[in-house]
């Protein structure tokens, strides 16, 4: 039986000021008129119903998760005492699916992703699912063909055709995030894919390589299994879940796993990183501006400026600025500075000025 499982628990420090440790960007409206979280969970239905979808995210986001998605049981949102990257995130998701169903496949994404059309994800998830009960030892990812040469994603490099299987491969390597020359190498080569971060396997057989690879995280996994329904599950997960190796699933398994396939994704995606982001999701005015909320500009271009429904945000004569304005916090950087935002944010933290993060 196919279950789903939303990772929720990043921060969205690239999002910042708009995006807060209470409040990070998954829970965020940024594109369309529901929060990612709520559009991730609309486009598994129908395929995966509100009873088999799970919800991992940290312990300060459950509430809000929960009022979010009112449709799925509150149990199936699990919190996480501390964040430890993907690979302990699924394996708790895995235990948790295997109480209920041996024989549980796990459908695995983010839940901050922008894609389109629904249909398009559907029918590919269908597919990579179908790869897994063709062959349970399988495990089945997502890529994404490149539109330009991306440096802030991993590369995912296709092998031989998959059983002579329509768009589906064998795993030649996995390419941790390039360098702009090397990036530009990939696309032109025209055998790279983005790694997207969907995934499809069974929950037996993830546990099963996590207990080969990584058999520290596995052990601790097994001792929270052991737990699960009883009273000390709550203490014993405080106390083996920040425990556990932070690792991603990537480094944990598939980069050293067999039976791993690709699935080249027929949908556009964007995983919407940062501000920068926001000009491939929406669509910019004739300047080149892309705007959310209250704004007027003038004379000004390639800006990309949000501000609150009950604050007018007025820009004159600028080009290539973000401007984002919140009720208590205002952010004005150069476009083209990812990185700086990101200094911005340890700023913060440093200098002790926690009530804006």
């Amino acid at each position: 039986m196919l279950h789903a499982v939303i990772m929720a628990g990043g921060s969205g420090r690239r999002f910042w000021p708009q995006s807060r440790r209470r409040l990070p960007k998954q829970l965020q409206t940024l594109v369309g008129t529901q929060t990612l979280l709520q559009q991730t969970a609309a486009r598994l239905e129908p395929l995966v119903p509100a009873e088999r979808t799970w919800v991992i995210t940290n312990d300060e986001l459950t509430a809000e998760t929960i009022r979010q998605l009112p449709a799925i049981p509150t149990p199936q949102v699990l919190g996480e005492p501390q964040g430890r990257n993907t690979a302990p995130c699924i394996g708790l998701a895995a235990i948790r699916l295997l109480e209920l169903d041996p024989e549980a496949v796990m459908l695995v994404l983010p839940a901050d992703h922008v894609i389109s059309p629904d249909a398009a994800f559907r029918g590919a998830a269908e597919t990579a699912v179908e790869l897994i009960l063709a062959d349970p030892r399988r495990l089945a990812l997502l890529g994404i063909t490149p539109s330009h040469a991306a440096t802030g994603f991993g590369y995912i490099q296709q092998g031989d055709p998959l059983d002579d299987i329509e768009n589906v491969f064998h795993v030649s390597s996995f390419r941790e995030k390039p360098d702009a020359a090397t990036a530009a190498e990939y696309v032109t080569s025209g055998e790279f894919f983005w790694n997207c971060g969907i995934f499809a396997w069974r929950a037996d057989r993830i546990l099963d390589l996590l207990e080969e690879y990584e058999p520290e995280l596995h052990q601790g996994l097994t001792r929270l299994r052991e737990q699960i329904g009883q009273e000390p599950y709550e203490k014993t997960l405080a106390i083996e879940f920040p425990q556990m190796t932070s690792i991603s699933i990537d480094h944990a398994v598939l980069e050293r796993a067999p039976h791993v396939c690709m699935l080249a994704a027929p949908f556009n995606w964007d995983d919407v990183g940062s501000w920068q982001a926001l000009p491939r999701v929406i669509e910019a005015d004739e300047a080149g501006n892309t705007t959310l909320g209250n704004v007027l500009t003038l004379d000004t271009s390639n800006c990309i400026v949000r501000s609150t429904p009950d604050h007018l945000v007025a820009v004159v004569g600028v080009d290539e600025l973000v401007i984002v304005h919140t009720p208590d916090a205002t952010l004005v950087a150069r476009a083209d500075d990812e990185e700086g935002l990101r200094r911005l944010v340890q700023a913060l933290e440093e200098q002790g000025l926690d009530q804006y993060l």
